[in-house]
């Protein structure tokens, strides 16, 4: 298991380096970049001097090839410093840093929810096959796998002032918005995670539900599986002990695109929600061609990409054995 867990770590290292490249060449490819917007929105209430433009395209770097403008962005990341933010005028870090903190809460939130929910739908949905509440979660799964992230988050802010008068946009009340943190912060904090949680976590509870469903109906019918319940093991043991722990393996796997999903899904959400996280700001760095910016957040994003598939080889070798002895 050590020897299996040292080298998946070890791939990391080439892993991260090329997904480095491909985020900063990603930033590279529209057309123009930062200052060329910026000029063009100068240009429209007054003329500018060429000087004024080669001195910025010096100063910030984009008179350079785009391999020196990488290597110095690497060697800056790797000491801990993203460049500064050509929109905000600030150092990326501290830009991105308590936004990244809430997304990554927000995802996590919403993981630990799709857990919570499409474990125990999907074991009752295979268990009770074809029975009414099997067809009624299959109902609720197709639902949720059809509605979009955002459209659902404009439903439930809809009903909820609608119906009760309250809004349910950003992540804290009016009057904690800018406190520091206390209990009273974080108490409030957990009154307005519940919407963003149940709304990201929504589409990726009713997949893993089939799929918990559809797994969990292949071990039900195996010779392993009749072969217990003809010695007269309890039906509830037999389900949890062998074939739910198979069952599991997808559930596992799947941690290494679901963060990065959740990630990534919460940025219209996010913009619709009014939430301090990092999809507005990427939204903002790529229609303003923010290299530093956007890339630092498109860089963290690959990186819970690929940590998600570590935690997930890991946890499926623990798992399931085969795996580590391939």
């Amino acid at each position: 298991m050590a020897d299996y867990i040292l080298k998946r770590v070890l791939w990391l290292v080439p892993t991260l380096f090329v997904v480095s490249i491909v985020a900063f060449l990603v930033i590279q490819l529209p057309p123009g970049d930062f200052l060329t917007i910026y000029i063009a929105t100068l240009e429209e209430y007054q003329e500018v001097d060429p000087a004024v433009v080669f001195a910025l395209r010096q100063q910030y770097g984009l008179d350079r090839p785009v391999y020196v403008q990488y290597l110095k962005w690497i060697a800056g990341v790797v000491r801990g410093r993203f460049g500064m933010s050509l929109t905000y005028h600030e150092p990326v870090k501290e830009v991105i840093w308590q936004r990244l903190c809430f997304t990554v809460l927000i995802s996590l939130a919403s993981l630990l929810f799709i857990w919570m929910v499409a474990l125990p739908v999907g074991i009752y949905s295979a268990v009770r096959q074809y029975s009414l509440p099997d067809y009624l979660f299959t109902l609720i799964s197709f639902i949720g796998l059809g509605i979009p992230s955002f459209m659902l988050a404009l439903i439930v802010m809809w009903i909820a002032y609608s119906k009760f008068g309250a809004s349910v946009g950003g992540l804290f009340s009016a009057g904690y918005a800018n406190a520091p943190w206390s209990w009273s912060k974080a108490k409030d904090l957990l009154k307005h995670i519940w919407v963003p949680m149940v709304v990201l976590g929504t589409g990726g509870t009713a997949s893993l539900i089939r799929i918990m469903r559809a797994n969990l109906l292949d071990e039900l019918h195996k010779p392993y599986v009749v072969t217990a319940r003809a010695k007269g093991l309890r039906e509830s043991r037999l389900v949890t002990k062998y074939p739910v722990r198979v069952a599991l393996n997808p559930f596992v796997s799947t941690i290494g695109w679901t963060l990065p999903q959740l990630v990534s899904g919460s940025t219209v959400v996010s913009v619709v929600l009014s939430l301090p996280t990092t999809g507005p700001v990427l939204l903002r760095a790529l229609l303003s061609q923010d290299m530093f910016l956007a890339g630092a957040i498109v860089l963290l994003l690959s990186v819970l990409t690929v940590i998600g598939t570590l935690v997930s080889d890991v946890l499926l070798a623990l798992l399931d054995p085969r795996v580590r002895f391939q």
